[in-house]
């Protein structure tokens, strides 16, 4: 593995961690502003270093890491220019997991391309097996969407 290619998966690494965390967050009602830096960064950085990584053609990692920008740019103006206040504390919410979301997504592919048991369970990723983890994932994530929705409140939040 090139250099490049080992820097892009630890700052992805990171940024899945740390945007677990901030959704933890989310669901505990708790600012927690280092690790929302972290994950927002770190997010950015993968998907713009994705964008260096050598490729012949326009890939689908190519469109994903496009609209994770796209919704790391809201996520960003959201909790930085407008402070959660009004709508974009759920815009932040939103574009925050779905970033997140992403990241997650690529890492359940790339973990059937590499990892040797899931390989075999889904080798082509068209089989069942591929389809439930990606599957589980997003439901995963739209559980937790719906319940930091209804739990994040900028006016009982706990700043750490």
């Amino acid at each position: 593995m090139s250099a490049m290619l080992v820097s892009h998966v630890v700052i992805s690494l990171v940024g899945i961690v740390a945007g677990f965390v901030v959704a933890y967050g989310f669901l505990a009602n708790r600012n927690l502003p280092r690790w929302t830096a972290v994950f927002l960064s770190t997010t950015i950085a993968t998907s713009v270093s994705g964008f260096l990584l050598p490729a012949e053609k326009i890939l689908p990692s190519h469109v994903l890491g496009v609209l994770s920008l796209i919704t790391l740019s809201i996520a960003t103006y959201a909790e930085y220019a407008k402070a959660h206040t009004g709508g974009w504390r759920s815009a932040y919410i939103v574009t925050a997991l779905i970033s997140q979301y992403f990241n997650v997504f690529v890492l359940v592919v790339q973990s059937f391309q590499k990892i040797p048991v899931l390989k075999a369970i889904a080798p082509t990723q068209t089989e069942p097996a591929f389809a439930v983890a990606q599957l589980a994932v997003l439901v995963g994530f739209i559980a937790i969407g719906y319940m930091s929705l209804k739990r994040y409140s900028v006016k009982a939040m706990v700043v750490s």
